[in-house]
């Protein structure tokens, strides 16, 4: 249709802002490279992976394993299953359960609030096995919820057999740097509410007093989460969020690493690498209009439908031109929230993002003669 092209044409060529700055010359290091078997940083609002390797291997989580944990807690909490202030009581087998502990006694009574800053803070597998038989009754069947949950949130490579991380049977429990990342942002999401617990450094129960093993926190106070782990087979393990300049927020996962300094060293040097060569920019609002053939409204606005954010090496967005690009024979009638095309940033004639935008507002269709004028109009 000539008129939807012209209409096109016109909206591509307007941007919507644009800046005319003479072309810089952008150099973007390399992503640094560590010794870790796979590792991923990634911006938590926009998404973009910014450095990685071998983030969709299969390695074992270790005590990563209990994020899942705590995420399916969380949610159950959110939907008024469980409750913080729940009894838990402690099994035999709870009690007995091997490596890092919150030292809780069987046959004991405890909150439910306790256990699960014990798992969170202490990384206690005591407290993450009686959190899972408190729900559902064994930890077998808790490992049902775990998966399901982590389908829900993308995590298709990812396997989880007991609510602690320790070792199974034929290696069965798996994750990738790419699910552990997604399971961060989850939580950061969708629990803000408890996720200053996994900043806090120390928790004390039964009168012994256990230290954060998220070395981070002490040594970079951008730090605010999340979990370590380590086992023979899964190395040291180490899953990190920092927020800095203009509230950007990096979340790294290193897998199989050699140690917990050389982890802690590794996830810093990621962290540098992406706060310091990268930024994002959240778009809230785009104030422009646009015709729409064959409706009784001119023009209509248009926008997002809630802010959006994009992640570019340092500078580029300064430099960007940005402009609308319509859906092909767009035309009345169009309602509110109707995707009608995209947002797009280009830098040196390459495209660094596209965003969909939508209708803020109705354009009803115009009579058969009105229409009809258009088309003898143009």
């Amino acid at each position: 249709m000539k008129y939807q092209s012209l209409i096109k044409k016109l909206m591509i060529t307007l941007s919507v802002l644009s800046f005319n700055v003479q072309a810089s010359i952008f150099i973007t290091p390399k992503a640094p490279s560590i010794n870790a078997a796979a590792y991923l940083v990634v911006d938590h609002n926009s998404g973009v992976v910014i450095a990685s390797s071998d983030a969709d291997e299969l390695r074992a989580p270790a005590s990563l394993t209990k994020l899942m944990t705590a995420y399916v807690v969380f949610q159950l909490i959110k939907d008024g299953r469980v409750g913080l202030n729940d009894d838990v009581r402690i099994s035999k087998k709870a009690w007995k359960t091997g490596g890092s502990k919150s030292f809780v006694e069987v046959g004991k009574t405890i909150k439910l609030e306790t256990l699960l800053q014990g798992m969170i803070i202490q990384s206690g597998n005591d407290s993450a096995v009686a959190l899972a038989e408190h729900i559902a009754g064994t930890e077998g069947t808790f490992a049902t919820y775990m998966n399901e949950y982590a389908k829900e949130l993308g995590m298709l490579s990812s396997n989880f057999e007991n609510a602690s991380g320790l070792p199974v049977k034929d290696n069965k429990q798996n994750v990738t740097a790419r699910d552990m990342a997604k399971l961060a942002s989850a939580i950061i999401r969708d629990f803000p509410q408890f996720y200053p617990w996994f900043s806090q450094k120390e928790f004390s129960y039964h009168g012994i007093k256990q230290r954060n093993r998220n070395k981070l926190l002490w040594s970079d106070h951008t730090v605010d989460g999340l979990k370590t782990g380590h086992t023979k087979r899964a190395g040291y393990n180490l899953v990190v969020s920092a927020k800095r300049v203009d509230d950007m927020r990096l979340i790294s996962v290193v897998l199989g690493s050699t140690g917990t300094q050389a982890r802690a060293e590794q996830t810093q040097t990621l962290l540098d690498y992406g706060f310091r060569f990268y930024e994002t920019k959240k778009i809230s609002e785009i104030s422009n209009k646009i015709p729409i053939p064959s409706s009784t409204k001119k023009a209509i606005k248009v926008g997002f439908n809630h802010p959006q954010a994009i992640t570019l090496p340092r500078g580029q967005y300064r430099l960007s031109q940005q402009a609308i690009e319509l859906n092909n024979n767009l035309a009345a009638p169009i309602s509110k929230g109707d995707n009608i095309g995209h947002f797009i940033i280009k830098f040196e004639g390459n495209v660094l993002a596209k965003l969909p935008i939508i209708a803020l507002e109705d354009a009803p269709e115009s009579g058969f003669f009105s229409r009809l004028l258009d088309k003898i109009g143009l």
